[in-house]
C-alpha cells in the first residue's frame, strides 16, 4: 500500500523537484499540497504550486495556501537563489488550476484528525509555520501522524539564512513555529544542511537527468539554475539539492544513515536564531526527539531521481 502523504512546502526549485519526485513514486501517494511563505511570498508560492502539478499532469491535487508571514519573525526570501518567480525565471505560461478555499493549518488538521492514527505523513519542505499552529489549534493531531519529515536544520555544516548565518533558513524563518514542532513529541525526521550539502547536482548528474522527458528536461533547467548559486558563492561543484531528500527518506531508506538525538531550536539569541542544537553524545541525559538523516549514498540518490522523473 502506498504511503498517503500531505506535502507542506514553499516552493522554490528543490521542491518542484521534491513534489515531482513523490508524484513519479507508487511507494507514496499525495493527498494534498499546502503552501507557506519562505523562499518568495505566498501568492507566488501558491501559484508556483500549482504550475509544478500542471506541469506533471496532477491537476487532480488539492492545494491550500497557508500562512503568509512567519509567527513572530521577519520573512526573509530567497529569490537571489530560486529566481524572481522562485522557479529558476524560466518564462511560463500562465496556470489554469487555482488553490482551495480552505487554509493550509485548518486542512492540516481535519486531514489528521479524519484519517486512521498513525496514516499520515507529513513533510515539511519549507518554515514550520502551517505545521506549528496546526498543533497548536489541535493538539491531538500529534499522536496521530505516522511521521513528520522535516527539510531544515544544520549541525556542522554552516547556515544559510541571510538573516542569522548559522542558521538554516527554513527553521530561521520560523523559529518559534520550528521549537513548536520539535517539542511537540510528534515523530520528527530530519534532513538537515549537514546532509544535503553532501548531495550536490554537478553538472554530470543534471546531464543524466535531461532527456529522458518533458518533466526531467524542465528539471534539468531547473537544476541548472538552481545549482549556479552555490557554485559562484561556495565553490562548490555543484548546488546541494535539499527538499528532494525528505522524499527519497520515504521510498528509498536505504540510501541513508540515521541517528537518534535530542534537538532544540534557539528562539531567544538574535545571533543565533533558528539554530538547531543537536545532542550527538546524550551529554544532556535528554531523551532523543529526532531522528537526524546525516549520510547518505548520493550516487543512488541521483539515479532514482533520473529514473523517477523519466516516468513523468
Amino acid at each position: 500500500m502506498p504511503r498517503p502523504l500531505l506535502i507542506d512546502t514553499d516552493p522554490g526549485c528543490d521542491d518542484a523537484l521534491a513534489i515531482w519526485l513523490a508524484f513519479a513514486s507508487p511507494e507514496v501517494t499525495i493527498r494534498g499540497i499546502s503552501t507557506i511563505c519562505g523562499n518568495t511570498a505566498l501568492p507566488q508560492i501558491t501559484e508556483n504550486a500549482c504550475r509544478i502539478c500542471e506541469l506533471a499532469g496532477r491537476i487532480d491535487i488539492p492545494i491550500y495556501p497557508g500562512c503568509s508571514q512567519p509567527m513572530l519573525q521577519t520573512l526573509d526570501t530567497a529569490e537571489v537563489v530560486h529566481g524572481a518567480d522562485g522557479l529558476a525565471d524560466l518564462r511560463w505560461p500562465p496556470v489554469s488550476m487555482r488553490p482551495q478555499a480552505m487554509h493550509a493549518v485548518d486542512w492540516i488538521v481535519d486531514s489528521v484528525m479524519s484519517a486512521p492514527a498513525g496514516d499520515l505523513t507529513l513533510c515539511a519542505l519549507g518554515p514550520l509555520t502551517n505545521l506549528a499552529l496546526a498543533i497548536v489549534k489541535e493538539r491531538r493531531i500529534v499522536a496521530r501522524f505516522r511521521e513528520l519529515v522535516i527539510m531544515g536544520g544544520s549541525f556542522f555544516a554552516g547556515g544559510n539564512s541571510s538573516q542569522v548565518p548559522v542558521s538554516e533558513s527554513n527553521i530561521a524563518n520560523d523559529p518559534h513555529a520550528a521549537r513548536i514542532v520539535f517539542e511537540s513529541g510528534a515523530n520528527i525526521t530530519l534532513a538537515p544542511l549537514d546532509l544535503t550539502h553532501r548531495n550536490l547536482a554537478t553538472p554530470e548528474r543534471i546531464n543524466a537527468i535531461r532527456g529522458r522527458g518533458h518533466v526531467a528536461d524542465i528539471a534539468a533547467d531547473i537544476m541548472t539554475f538552481y545549482s549556479r548559486y552555490d557554485v559562484e558563492k561556495m565553490g562548490l561543484p555543484g548546488g546541494p539539492i535539499h527538499d528532494p531528500c525528505t522524499i527519497a527518506w520515504l521510498i528509498a531508506p536505504t540510501l541513508f544513515s540515521t541517528r537518534r538525538i535530542d534537538v532544540e531550536v534557539e528562539t531567544m539569541s538574535t545571533s543565533s536564531l533558528g539554530l538547531t542544537i543537536g545532542d550527538w553524545w546524550g551529554a544532556t541525559g535528554k531523551k532523543p526527539n529526532v531522528t537526524v538523516l546525516h549520510n547518505l549514498d548520493s550516487d543512488g540518490f541521483y539515479s532514482l531521481l533520473a529514473d523517477r522523473l523519466a516516468l513523468l
